[in-house]
């Protein structure tokens, strides 16, 4: 069977399949499969959304239900804590795998949050001055 360590070696990475990944199901022994990736969140039970959010996908490809709640690129990193390993190639999933590296994390995503901000407050500030102007003029 596979080790259970919490952490990967970037030159050793253990390979799971996902009939091993499924007997980790409860919350004394928990994984799930994230962008084909695997995760012992055994100790994680202080989750931000409960015991319930994590024992729900406890054994299963999560993908989908991480990726729908729009995790932080905090929650990102922390997560890399838990790694323990990876899928075999033969039961990888295709698609967006990446987006857990927090490497990948395009940072002009971020640039982007302040800047839907900036457009509003322009316009405000805008209409503000043109109000004036035309109230003062006539």
């Amino acid at each position: 069977m596979a080790s259970e360590n919490s952490t990967v070696d970037t030159a050793y990475t253990k390979f799971y399949t996902r009939e091993e990944v499924a007997k980790h199901n409860d919350s004394k022994d928990l994984w799930f499969i994230i962008h084909n990736k695997v995760y012992n969140v055994t100790q994680f039970i202080s989750h931000p959304g409960g015991e319930e959010v994590l024992l729900e996908q406890g054994g299963q490809d999560c993908t989908e239900a991480f990726e729908d709640i729009g995790h932080s690129s905090d929650a990102r990193e922390l997560m890399e804590i838990f790694k323990i390993g990876e899928l075999v190639e033969e039961e990888r999933t295709k698609g967006r795998s990446d987006v857990t590296d927090v490497s990948d994390v395009d940072n002009s995503s971020c640039s982007g949050s302040w800047r839907s901000w900036l457009i509003p407050i322009a316009l405000g500030v805008l209409a503000t001055l043109v109000y004036r102007y035309f109230t003062k003029a006539h």
